[in-house]
Order: C-alpha cells, then sequence, then structure tokens
C-alpha cells in the first residue's frame, strides 16, 4: 500500500472515497469526486487491487497529481485490514464506499478505525449480495450515516433491502462534458449516418440485440448503417460478439473498436449512440452520448428510462428486442429533422444536470451536512431528471 498523501495539516473536511481497482464506472464517480472535491475539502482516492487492475494507469493518475493509494486485495479481511490503517495514517472524516462489495469493505474498515461518518454509494441495480452479504449490509445500516443512490431506481433498491427510508437519498452521476465544448460545431447532418456503442463487454451489457437488430434494420427498412463498439472488457463476452456477427454475415457492417482514449470525438463524429443494456445504475456513457449531440437509444430499463427522461432525451426500444431496436434506428435515420432536434434538447439537458461541477456540489452539500450534524431529510441534491 502507497498513498501519495501527506498526513493531516489543515483544518478542512476530510473524505477518503474507496472504490474497486477495476475501474469501473462507479471508480470513474470516485475519482471524479476525489478531484472535483478539492475544491471543498481534502479528498483521497484509494483503490482495492485486483488481478486486471491496470497499473499505467493508477501510474498515470499519480503523475496527474490524483491523490491516490492502492490496497491489497487478494482477501477482504486484508483490504479491511489495510484500509483500517490507512484511515489511522491519514485521519478521515468521512469515508465513502463506491460499489459492492467496496461499501461494505469501506464501512467495516471506517468502523474500527473509528472514522466519524460512514457513505455507501450504491451504483448499480443489479449485485450479488449472498445471504452473508445481506447480514453484512443488516449490520452496518446502523452504523452508516447515508445510503446513496445514483438514481431514483437505485434508490428503489435500496429501500426495497429494507435500508431505512430517511437515510436513503438520490445524488446522480454526472460526469465531465469539457470534452464535448465543440460538439455544435459537428453539426448532425454532416455526421457519419452510423451507430455507436462505447461500453464494456460483459454480461450486463446486452450487445447481442444491437448486433441483432441489423437484420430487421436492413430487411425491414432498407437501412445498413456501420456498429461500431467501442470498449474493453471480458475477453469472453466480445468473442461471442464477434461469433455473433460472423454467423449473421454482418462483418462488413460491425467494427470492434476495443478500449479507446478518444471516445468523446468518435461520438461526435457519428448520428447516433446507442446503450443496449440489461441494467443500469446511472450510465455515464449516456450523458456524454447527450452532451455529444447524438441521437441517443437506450434499453427501456428503469435508470436508463430515468436518464432519457421518459424518452424525452432519446428513444426507449424495448429491451431485449431486435425488432424493436431495428424500428427505432429506423425512426432516427429515417426522420433527421426530429433526430437533430430532440439532440440539441437533449444536450442542453445533459450540460445542465448531467455534469461533474452540479455531482460534485450535491456530494460537497452533503458532506458538509454530515460534518455539521444536521439532519439529512430531504436533501436538496435530490431533483427531477
Amino acid at each position: 500500500m502507497r498513498s501519495t498523501t501527506p498526513p493531516p495539516t489543515s483544518p478542512r473536511l476530510r473524505v477518503m472515497h474507496v472504490a474497486s481497482g477495476g475501474f469501473s464506472g462507479a471508480t470513474q464517480v470516485a475519482l471524479d469526486l476525489t478531484m472535483g472535491g478539492q475544491a471543498h475539502h481534502d479528498t483521497i482516492l484509494v483503490l482495492r487491487a485486483k488481478r486486471r487492475t491496470p497499473q499505467d494507469r493508477v501510474q498515470r493518475l499519480r503523475q496527474q497529481g490524483v491523490p491516490l493509494a492502492m490496497l491489497p486485495g487478494w482477501s477482504h479481511a486484508a483490504t479491511v485490514w489495510a484500509l483500517r490503517r490507512l484511515c489511522h495514517e491519514w485521519k478521515p472524516d468521512i469515508v465513502v464506499g463506491h460499489g459492492f462489495p467496496e461499501h461494505l469493505l469501506a464501512r467495516w474498515a471506517a468502523c474500527w478505525a473509528g472514522v466519524p461518518h460512514r457513505v455507501q454509494v450504491e451504483h448499480n441495480m443489479r449485485e450479488r449480495y449472498t445471504a452473508f452479504k445481506r447480514w453484512q449490509v443488516s449490520r452496518l445500516a446502523p452504523h452508516t450515516d447515508v445510503f446513496v443512490g445514483v438514481s431514483d431506481a437505485v434508490c428503489s433498491v435500496l429501500r426495497a433491502m429494507g435500508l431505512p427510508t430517511e437515510r436513503v437519498h438520490t445524488i446522480r452521476n454526472g460526469t465531465q462534458l469539457d470534452a464535448y465544448a465543440s460538439s455544435e460545431e459537428q453539426e448532425f447532418a454532416q455526421r457519419e449516418p452510423a451507430i455507436l456503442m462505447a461500453a464494456r463487454f460483459g454480461a450486463q451489457k446486452d450487445h447481442e440485440t444491437l448486433i441483432r437488430s441489423l437484420v430487421p434494420l436492413a430487411e425491414r427498412h432498407g437501412l445498413r448503417p456501420m456498429l461500431r463498439l467501442a470498449g474493453g472488457g471480458s475477453t469472453r463476452h466480445r468473442e461471442r460478439a464477434q461469433a455473433l456477427v460472423a454467423s449473421l454475415g454482418l462483418q462488413q457492417q460491425v467494427e470492434f473498436l476495443g478500449h479507446r482514449s478518444d471516445v468523446p470525438q468518435l461520438l461526435m463524429q457519428h448520428q447516433v449512440a446507442a446503450l443496449s443494456t440489461h441494467y443500469e445504475g446511472l450510465p455515464l456513457s449516456l450523458a456524454e452520448a447527450l452532451a455529444a449531440g447524438c441521437a441517443v437509444l437506450g434499453s427501456d430499463v428503469a435508470a436508463v428510462r430515468e436518464t432519457l427522461g421518459d424518452g424525452q432525451w432519446g428513444a426507449l426500444p424495448a429491451a431485449g428486442n431486435p425488432d424493436a431496436w431495428a424500428d427505432a434506428l429506423a425512426a432516427v435515420f429515417q426522420n433527421p429533422e426530429s433526430a437533430t432536434e430532440r439532440a440539441v434538447r437533449a444536450r442542453a439537458h445533459a450540460r445542465e444536470q448531467l455534469t461533474r461541477v452540479r455531482m460534485v456540489q450535491d456530494y460537497a452539500a452533503l458532506f458538509e451536512r454530515l460534518a455539521a450534524g444536521r439532519r439529512l431529510a430531504q436533501p436538496p441534491q435530490e431533483r427531477a431528471p
């Protein structure tokens, strides 16, 4: 374990964010809160090492000045022990555990280290809560100040788990949108009439439905746009998608781009951004697609529906239904004026409601209320999508 942050030297509130070293969406949010939160309080990002943790990325973050510590991840006990020791050294006022199971490990360590305040942030709709993990949830609940859901849909899951309703709060994820400042210059009509899905390959994502939709899109609507799939993730799931493309004879229409660092540029070059998925917490990829000025389509599942304003900001074809996806894609390509109009409105919405600045401010207000011992009922950060 190595930290780049010195011991406390200022009276400012000290906030520790704990997340997975697998660099999931939860990790990105924790990173954004670590860096953006420095305007409000002292911060440190703590990552639990995983076999797939990209060490080069960790090194780049340190070179960029991110206050960062790594924890052993070979066992949960080792993680908790090391984090407890780090809490004694760094002396946080608040420990924030992002995602499962990191929020459990973070809160156990914080309790044993005597950290004054503990926060759980749930980032997804479905997690593998075994009976033992549920027991841990119930044991930690009385010692947790607030349970944050990254969408109203996620908060409904937390309440269904029996967590205290008065301590369950929505703070919607936001992301850094500066890279999309020039998206107006990339007019919709001048972009390639193609589809981009930027998402890691894994069981949660439903690349298969999007790929299969290309068949009825061609047969029923006479449209054959390029589909580009950008993202790393599971080799097994990527190979399954590649095999499906080959079996459908779509090799000339589907490109696998792998992990890309230029997703903003890619989005602003495409007319359509898609997210075919089984479930989400709050998909930041859609926030970025909206900010990029794309026509956006997302599976009609709870948190996606919330992000797209029940269809106000993007189309919601039925999850797992290639025919519905084909019809929704055809509606975009065959009605470019309507697609352009909605994309312009959606971009304005994303820049107001889905930014990292807004998210950081909401969390900073929450942390200040915790430190001041004020009640958390009806927090001002909850708002309509």
